[in-house]
């Protein structure tokens, strides 16, 4: 096979085994250990790399695949999203919420890998906007109406249900967009750095667990619907993803030398949750289909049937067209604003993260400071087409994709525009949406078991940067984790307590304290940067290390982050753009001719295939 750039090592910061989705820290923090080795053992080669281009077959092959793989945290979000915006019983809502989110992702990712960070990451539904999102719609406020948890009482086409659901929807569109403007001013305008510099181990550390440890109550609740199916859930995606992963299995593929043959891949590996889910939905509908499972709504297990949405996929059109204000002209609160701000930064220092393990994977070079300022401005702007298309959710790469690359040894950035192309055919196709909505609750609530559990444990493990027998670090973490789940307790518990007078500013800290990663964020924040203690003591070193190396004027890296269509070329001639944050310096070093901007064509990739 054609020789590829080498793996880059170094190491990798700690948010790489977060994500910002369950999926992607349940892919992702079992697989890059494994990687390691796996890359070591192959001489770190892969097969294609970054601005290499494999056959048609295999892009498509392989970005289904990637879609597939982040299957289940890009529709896990708008399901737990339709309980605070009281659509527990309108499938049909739910059906159009879930084309619309593959729709915004698939659009975000073709910009993120042409003009953003330009690596192959896959853009997606992010956790870290979910759980400000939560609280925000438990405010006294918005607290879905009594009649809205009674299926026989809603009628789904009403005006005044539409009106319930829809009013809520268009305050969280508000809020993520402004909050979205801000990623944007801070990635192009290249401040990045400066968060980066500030926030360590011990900040992210409580801030992504709190993420998991915070939607205990939604996983316990879909899971407790029929524990029999959840466990069973569970227990599929654990052996998959655990005792089955190095069990390799034929796969029929072809090729112009050998024709067609079978080669092993490591699909249990590759698919865990996507599998789980399946076998177990697949089980629940034997089951619907004998009557095994009760009939009767009043019975326990009756939840666990895949017919009780059936007339979903029919009522379903075949073709929808999302489109920005689809829900109505968004409306913007303070408090939510200011709690969807907490999970934007959070979710831009994760991204800074996986972008380094994407270029390790990938076989590139580390990514320099433009490219690293341009990624995180496209994934703002990604927020915004989120926030005005109405997914209720932002954008940011997916961590799991990721492992993906260092397991095909494809590292190529075509396929994962084919992935893009691919989930705006699944957002276009409104009956895929619908067939998604009737996953039964258990099912779901297995998967969140194993997701959630996760992403707690991704967030204790960047503690690993950190000096653990420090009595200083020890207590920064302890009271920070515990303080996450103390106050939000209490604060839900007594929404009266904060009254200040102002209900703006009520509603604000309404929000933000019932947001358990930013209480245990700002705690952790506070302490590790006011507390003393050494750089290493803090692990302040051994996390800034992957970012020590700026190869931002090497060939390698000029091929693979500068700018699309000859663009680099057309700016060199004007030697200020240099200064810009987002703009590739030492332009007139770069590997593209110089060419006026009308002439510019498409750069042509070679496809070395030998022995």
């Amino acid at each position: 096979k054609k020789s590829c750039v080498e793996v880059h090592g170094g190491a990798v910061v700690g948010t790489l085994a977060s994500g910002s989705n369950p999926g992607s820290a349940f892919f992702f923090v079992w697989s890059l250990h494994d990687l390691d080795s796996s890359i070591d053992e192959d001489n770190n080669k892969l097969a294609y790399c970054v601005t290499d281009v494999p056959p048609w077959y295999l892009c498509i092959l392989l970005g289904t695949q990637h879609c597939l793989t982040a299957f289940g945290g890009i529709i896990a979000i708008p399901l737990i999203l339709s309980q605070g915006l009281c659509l527990q019983h309108d499938g049909l809502t739910q059906s159009h919420l879930i084309s619309t989110i593959f729709f915004v992702s698939g659009i975000c990712t073709l910009l993120q890998v042409t003009f953003g960070i330009r690596l192959p990451i896959l853009q997606g539904g992010t956790f870290t906007l979910l759980a400000p999102s939560m609280a925000m719609l438990s405010m006294p406020e918005w607290t879905c109406p009594a009649w809205t948890q009674n299926a026989s009482l809603v009628n789904t086409s009403s005006v005044e249900f539409i009106e319930v659901w829809q009013s809520r929807m268009r305050a969280l569109q508000g809020s993520i967009i402004v909050g979205s403007l801000f990623q944007v001013f801070v990635g192009f305008s290249g401040l990045i750095g400066l968060f980066v510099r500030f926030i360590g181990p011990l900040t992210i550390a409580p801030t992504i667990s709190l993420i998991g440890l915070s939607l205990f109550d939604s996983a316990g609740s879909s899971a407790g619907n029929h524990w029999g199916i959840s466990s069973m859930t569970t227990a599929l995606i654990i052996l998959f993803s655990q005792y089955l992963r190095h069990i390799s299995v034929p796969f029929p593929t072809y090729n112009k030398h050998k024709k067609l043959h079978t080669s092993r891949i490591y699909l249990f590996q590759i698919l865990p949750v996507l599998l789980g889910i399946t076998l177990s939905w697949l089980i629940c509908y034997i089951l619907t289909t004998c009557n095994v499972l009760p009939a009767d709504p009043d019975h326990y297990g009756y939840l666990a049937r895949t017919d009780l949405k059936g007339n979903v996929i029919e009522q379903a059109p075949w073709l929808t067209f999302p489109y920005p204000g689809q829900w109505g002209i968004p409306t913007v609160s303070l408090a939510g604003v200011v709690g969807i701000l907490a999970g934007v930064i959070s979710s831009m220092i994760e991204s800074v993260g996986d972008y380094h393990a994407c270029a390790r994977l990938s076989g590139a070079p580390p990514p320099p400071k433009h490219a690293i300022n341009r990624g995180i401005g496209i994934e703002g702007l990604g927020c915004l087409l989120a926030g005005a298309w109405g997914t209720g959710n932002g954008t940011t790469s997916y961590s799991e994709n990721v492992g993906a690359l260092g397991i095909t040894k494809v590292g190529s950035r075509v396929v994962i525009v084919a992935s893009g192309v691919l989930m705006i055919v699944m957002g276009v196709l409104g009956k895929v949406g619908a067939i998604f909505t009737t996953i039964p609750s258990p099912v779901m609530g297995g998967m969140f078991m194993v997701m959630f559990g996760v992403i707690c444990a991704a967030g204790v493990s960047n503690l690993q940067y950190t000096d653990m027998n420090s009595s200083r670090n020890i207590f920064i973490f302890g009271f920070s984790m515990f303080s996450g789940l103390v106050i939000p307790n209490w604060i839900l518990k007594n929404p009266k307590a904060i009254a200040t007078g102002v209900v703006e500013l009520d509603q604000m800290l309404q929000v933000l304290l019932t947001t358990s990663m930013f209480v245990g964020g700002f705690f952790g924040f506070i302490l590790d940067n006011t507390v003393p203690g050494t750089k290493q003591e803090r692990g302040i070193l051994a996390w800034n290390k992957a970012h020590e190396d700026d190869c931002s004027n090497t060939l390698e890296s000029g091929e693979v982050y500068s700018l699309p269509f000859g663009i680099t070329a057309y700016f060199s001639t004007f030697s200020w753009l240099r200064y810009i944050p987002f703009c590739p310096p030492g332009l007139q070093n770069s590997l593209e001719p110089k060419q006026p901007l009308e002439n510019l064509q498409t750069p042509q990739f070679n496809i070395g295939i030998g022995p």
